[in-house]
């Protein structure tokens, strides 16, 4: 079935009629550059067809230019949530979830393998330099596919059936991506929070690229950046997912002012952005973000004394008294929107741990069922979540067109009778004198839980569940290491289990990928060396040899060779009934709230939404670049 789809990015949700390019108004903050003939005047900035965002479309109003945000980050490398919230994409989804274009100006996909982007005419990098077909075609053939750069070639997620696409530059405004198989999940790659990079500012990167710089002075550069060699200048220097380099030049709304080490970061609108309001007014509507360093422990009460005007990071449902309360002294104010993770706080078995002892039990469905039934969801939603939570398994929320009933409720009920009946059966009958099961080899169930130590929530649950474990005669412990060291102990096999999220996307629609409910990536606790078999291209790890999880495994395979939505649906609705009637991750409460703060006079910031990494890339598709001060700066 040949199937073809055509975007347009002109619009965000309703008619507008075209504007005039001499209609274009010019920022106060701009101005002094213009008259100084240091920038070209607004009408001469932005593409032929810029974006108009309708903004009383989307529920908000018009408005003026002016200010500064300020935002707290718990470290540098937090400056990498800036491209994330202001989400300028090549392709991105609208507050309903629906893919549109938006850096392009358009884009037609046949049979889910042949994918055209059309550029806007005199669109322009933040430097100046036009963005044209030739920027997709130097990161191709001069970044992706030499071999230097990309030591194992084309990236994963570029491949299908490990072959990567034909590349065709139509014209200086055309380029197109030809597979010879479906790849229905191209589109929200480039979506997504970190999208797939396509296109990079050749003009800029040029210089930093042994093809076409001179040895001596590719060598200074190196010296200069203190990297090893070209290879990991060329990296360093082109990074557009972490905001570092002052001189790369973006398409975001905003551009970075500060090279790390800093305690604060400095953004400053981008001059050439492409996105304009209804009344030909350029976004972003605020000038200037400052992000400023701060412990994280601290960012929820510097944000309740208001040293925030826009926070999101670092903020958990647990703070949402404090800063509630300090709505009533500082001009801010707070909103809860809703979290998309398909479980908040959810306990992760690791299928691949290296005690084979727990290994066997923990591949034993029955177990996993047992582990979830003993779980009394109810009074964790009453005593951590206010009873404001919903009680499930980790599975799409409702607010997903895949969601059912049948996923949040299977193995999810309080039932420790049942439980002990299936850890019976498991072969967990014996117990030792403090009534904890016995394991087959003899040993006392003490299940060691593993925690990256992020979170007052889990903590509280886990107290919970240590009692609730108890009754059915498992004993629980818990283990808090650093991230990355928890990260690197569970793809060794040193975790039995893990206490994490569940889903990161518990919105989902057909179209967008299953990928985490099947073996793909190695920061998968319950399967990472499985995970990291498919995520290496069969390089590292080991295959599954589960044939309940090589079910997901075939099925996953099939939804990317789909071309239909009806297709796509009934492959989500198989992985995920399989999934939750397996019980591969233990789910509790979902649903819960996320407190967004900001400040009193900051306009346009939705009072419900949901939030979420993926899809919504937290503030992202909520189109930060809309925001705006009334009484001005």
């Amino acid at each position: 079935m040949i199937t073809r789809r055509t975007a347009l990015g002109l619009l965000a949700t309703a008619f507008v009629p075209g504007l005039a390019r001499t209609a274009f108004a010019e920022s106060d903050y701009l101005k002094p550059k213009v008259e100084a003939g240091e920038l070209p005047a607004v009408a001469e900035r932005m593409p032929k067809t810029p974006r108009i965002i309708n903004t009383a479309a989307l529920g908000g109003v018009p408005g003026v230019q002016g200010g500064t945000a300020r935002m707290l980050i718990g470290g540098q490398r937090d400056v990498r949530l800036m491209p994330i919230n202001s989400y300028s994409r090549l392709v991105g989804y609208d507050r309903d979830l629906k893919l549109q274009a938006d850096i392009l100006e358009s884009f037609t996909v046949e049979e889910e393998r042949i994918f055209t982007f059309r550029l806007r005419e005199g669109h322009k990098w933040s430097s100046g330099e036009p963005f044209t077909a030739d920027d997709f075609r130097y990161c191709w053939e001069e970044v992706i596919l030499n071999r230097e750069l990309f030591k194992g070639g084309p990236p994963v997620d570029l491949l299908v059936e490990g072959k990567p696409p034909t590349f065709e530059m139509i014209d200086p405004l055309t380029v197109r991506y030809r597979w010879e198989k479906p790849i229905p999940d191209f589109l929200p790659k480039l979506a997504a929070p970190i999208p797939l990079v396509l296109a990079l500012p050749s003009a800029y990167m040029r210089q930093f690229h042994k093809k076409f710089q001179a040895a001596d002075v590719l060598e200074k550069h190196i010296q200069k950046q203190r990297v090893d060699d070209w290879r990991g200048l060329h990296i360093k220097m082109s990074r557009q997912n972490r905001p570092e380099n002052p001189d790369l030049p973006t398409l975001e709304a905003w551009r970075p002012r500060t090279a790390p080490p800093a305690e604060q970061f400095i953004f400053d609108r981008n001059p050439f952005f492409h996105r304009v309001d209804e009344n030909g007014v350029q976004l972003p509507y605020i000038d200037r973000v400052v992000m400023n360093v701060s412990s994280p422990d601290l960012i929820s009460a510097k944000t309740a004394t208001g040293e925030s005007d826009l926070q999101i990071a670092n903020l958990d449902f647990a703070d949402y008294t404090l800063l509630k309360e300090a709505e009533t002294i500082y001009p801010l104010n707070v909103v809860l929107w809703k979290r998309t993770l398909g479980s908040r706080v959810a306990l992760i078995p690791n299928l691949n741990c290296g005690d084979k002892g727990w290994q066997k039990v923990l591949r034993d469905v029955r177990v996993r069922r047992a582990m979830s039934l003993a779980i009394n969801r109810t009074e964790i939603n009453k005593a951590v979540f206010y009873g404001l939570g919903q009680e499930s398994a980790n599975t799409v929320l409702p607010d997903s067109p895949l969601f059912k009933q049948d996923y949040a409720k299977a193995w999810a009920s309080y039932d420790p009778d049942q439980a002990n009946r299936l850890l019976d059966e498991a072969g967990l009958d014996k117990r030792d004198d403090e009534g904890l099961r016995l394991l087959p080899d003899g040993r006392s169930a003490h299940l060691v839980v593993e925690s990256a130590g992020e979170s007052t929530l889990e903590t509280d649950v886990l107290e919970l569940i240590t009692d609730h474990f108890r009754t059915v005669g498992l004993g629980l412990f818990v283990r808090t290491s650093q991230r990355d060291i928890f990260r690197s102990r569970a793809i060794g096999g040193e975790v039995i289990m893990s206490v994490w999220y569940g889903l990161d996307n518990g919105v989902p629609t057909p179209e967008m990928s299953p990928s985490e409910l099947a073996p793909t990536s190695d920061d998968q606790y319950q399967w990472p060396v499985w995970g990291m078999y498919f995520a290496t291209v069969k390089t590292k790890g080991e295959p599954p040899d589960m044939p309940e999880v090589q079910y997901l495994v075939d099925k996953y395979d099939a939804w990317q060779m789909t071309t239909t939505d009806d297709e796509r649906t009934a492959i989500w609705h198989e992985m995920l009934a399989h999934h939750a009637d397996q019980v591969f991750t233990i789910g509790t409460v979902n649903g819960i709230s996320q407190p967004v703060v900001r400040a009193r006079r900051m306009r346009n910031v939705p009072d419900k939404a949901l939030c979420g990494f993926n899809p919504t890339s937290f503030l992202g598709v909520y189109m930060p670049d809309t925001f705006w001060y009334e009484g001005g700066a």
